[in-house]
């Protein structure tokens, strides 16, 4: 049964980073285009990035307009892991922040954060909180 868990959220200050890791197991992770996904408190869920199969795909990524510039979404198929780096990170990026998986690909320009339904494989999340 394949298995993603998430981790590196964390409390950081206004303007900093951080770097979250989704670990693929059971799975080989180069099959599958991963997505970011993210759900602040009272806020519907809404996708951050997407990053395609090198396998299946071409490896592209892509990001929601509020992502673009200041986030990096990379994969390490070698390490079954896909990263989201965030630079410049600000108190509305609040949110639990939940990788998931499927070996089609799934998304939207719009940034819809039902789709995350859709993926056959979504881990718990990990928590994100941007205050000084």
């Amino acid at each position: 049964q394949l298995q993603l868990v998430e981790s590196g959220g964390g409390l950081v200050q206004p303007g900093g980073s951080l770097r979250l890791s989704c670990v693929v197991s059971g799975g080989s992770s180069s099959d599958l285009s991963v997505a970011w996904f993210r759900q602040a408190p009272g806020k519907e869920r809404e996708a951050v990035s997407l990053i395609t199969s090198p396998v299946s795909s071409n490896g592209a990524a892509y990001y929601v307009p509020s992502m673009r510039g200041r986030s990096t979404i990379f994969r390490a198929d070698a390490k079954n892991t896909i990263y989201l780096q965030m630079n410049n990170l600000a108190p509305e990026d609040t949110a639990i922040y939940f990788c998931a998986a499927d070996e089609a690909v799934i998304w939207a320009l719009d940034g819809d954060g039902t789709l995350m339904d859709k993926y056959e494989y979504r881990g718990r999340g990990t928590q994100v909180t941007v205050s000084s």
